[in-house]
């Protein structure tokens, strides 16, 4: 597969392919004349002596110092070397590749003032498999990702360090071996490589990414508790939720009712009227989750198709601007609503997790094991849950909220995106767990229905589990278990064997017959 750029058109699935897949990168035709020309115009400004911030002038509170034009190369590389500093762990390989290709696409939008020259190796970095070495912690998401991207920009012009072939090496030294000769910096072009969200916004593309599948593992987990405690089939009614037109909601209504259409243990009805909140208003609860994701996709997918740069050069207009489009509220803001929709899907799954093993809620035996007493069954399993679940509401404090001054006050308002992105990255691997739990508790509870089969779909994901985790007949170290089951949620094997059953679980935006309110919103 081959992606290819042209500054308006990258999707999320396509950084997915090249971040995760191995896909190369090419630039199209119009945005290297885009390129060309914005670079055109940058040097008339120079010959003519034009004031340009980060060019012909400081950066920062330094801005109003000027700087020949003789000076700028070398400004170019000391602006890469003052704003390398970073500290923590390294980012994993798929995010920094993520973010070169999301740099590569700004520069590709053609407002940059680079030279094509750079362009290319960047691309050729992300084509060979040259990947920098870049720490996590740094960044405060405005004036670009400069720390983390600033560590990018150093294996370009053959310094720091960068992954090759699983190998850790200086950053020469890697494109060395990889036959790409390191960039000479000229004007603009420190800034150029550094100076936008990208590092962030390539974070928040991934996790959009994981968290579509993981919501749709979370409707399976949801369906099977459904199933596993015979809940009132009504309350998944179409009509009733034709009657409240949320798509999200609308969604997971009709995916709980194919999931577990068919259901021998559904079809034994229990003569209840309703269910509980956690099980009654799974769509409710579950379906603006969906819904929110679709709006953080789409401030991730404009963002990563935006001139975040600055200065900017427009050819058309014949001018230079010196801006702030480099600025990451809003993708810091969406990642934060995204922390936060993520954290209350693993909520709602803790409690159907609390409802299987109560027995006086369930009707099944105490913590889903014989031998009350001596046995204690899945009952600490819900603790790890619960654990998990009280660690995400911290974790959900907005980033956002936050700002620092810095530089001298010049950069006297900042988003804190970073920090957003990195916490929802440690919220979706806690979903993922908790999600297990539940789906570990539920198969354990179907098997208190010997003969009966589950829903067409509920019944893929128990066999499924059932092929890794044997059934609890007496206690038994748990923590394999939970790892098996955790395992097949993050490697998505229970989505992709029910959907080959059941075909695509839906999603917000496939739910676009719905009736809409006569007003507009």
């Amino acid at each position: 597969m081959e992606v290819v750029l042209d500054g308006n058109s990258l999707s999320i699935e396509q950084i997915v392919a090249v971040a995760r897949g191995g896909a190369t990168v090419s630039l199209s035709e119009e945005a290297r004349r885009k390129i060309q020309r914005s670079r055109d115009l940058l040097e008339k400004l120079v010959a003519e002596n034009v004031a340009i911030y980060g060019v012909t002038t400081g950066i920062g509170e330094l801005a109003r110092v000027r700087i020949s034009p003789e000076q700028s190369a070398e400004l170019s590389r000391r602006i890469i070397y003052s704003h390398s500093a970073g500290t923590g762990a390294p980012f994993p390989e798929d995010a920094v590749r993520a973010a070169m290709l999301c740099r590569a696409n700004v520069l590709a939008k053609g407002y940059s003032g680079v030279r094509l020259s750079l362009v290319d190796t960047v691309i050729d970095m992300i084509n060979t498999g040259v990947v920098p070495y870049i720490q996590e912690k740094g960044s405060l998401g405005v004036s670009g990702d400069l720390s983390p991207l600033s560590q990018f920009a150093e294996v370009a012009i053959g310094e720091g360090r960068a992954y090759y072939k699983g190998e850790l090496l200086p950053g020469g030294e890697a494109m060395r071996r990889a036959g790409i000769k390191p960039t000479d910096l000229t004007y603009k072009e420190g800034l150029g490589l550094i100076n936008g969200s990208q590092m962030m916004t390539a974070g928040a593309a991934l996790l959009v990414y994981d968290a579509e599948r993981i919501l749709k593992n979370a409707v399976i987990a949801s369906a099977m508790t459904l199933d596993a405690l015979r809940a009132v089939e009504k309350a998944f009614d179409p009509a009733i939720h034709r009657g409240r037109p949320f798509r999200g909601q609308n969604a997971v209504a009709a995916n709980l009712l194919r999931l577990f259409a068919g259901s021998q243990i559904m079809a034994d009805k229990t003569g209840k009227v309703q269910d509980g909140y956690s099980l009654r208003c799974t769509p409710q609860i579950l379906g603006p989750s969906f819904d929110l994701l679709e709006f953080v996709r789409q401030v991730v997918t404009i963002e990563v198709n935006s001139a975040a740069d600055n200065p900017l050069f427009d050819p058309d207009a014949g001018k230079y601007f010196a801006a702030g489009n480099f600025h990451g509220q809003p993708v810091g803001l969406a990642v934060d609503y995204l922390c936060i929709a993520m954290s209350e899907a693993a909520n709602l799954s803790e409690r159907h997790t609390n409802r299987l093993l109560n027995p006086v809620l369930s009707g099944l035996p105490d913590f889903l094991v014989e031998g009350r007493g001596l046995n204690s069954g899945l009952m600490v399993a819900q603790y790890t849950a619960a654990a998990l679940v009280s660690e995400n509401k911290v974790l959900s404090h907005p980033a956002s909220v936050d700002s620092i001054s810095v530089s001298a006050d010049q950069e006297d308002h900042v988003s804190m995106g970073p920090i957003a992105v990195r916490k929802c990255g440690e919220i979706l691997r806690n979903v993922r767990t908790v999600l297990a739990i539940e789906m570990l508790c539920a198969a354990q509870a179907f098997d208190f229905y010997p003969g009966k089969r589950p829903g067409r779909g509920t019944a893929i994901a128990y066999d499924l589990i059932r092929q890794k985790v044997p059934f609890l007949k007496d206690d038994r170290v748990l923590y394999p278990d939970i790892e098996e089951v955790r395992k097949l949620v993050e490697s998505n094997a229970i989505l992709e064997a029910v959907e080959r059953e059941i075909g695509p679980l839906y999603l917000a935006r496939d739910m676009k017959d719905l009736p809409q309110p006569d007003v507009p919103c």
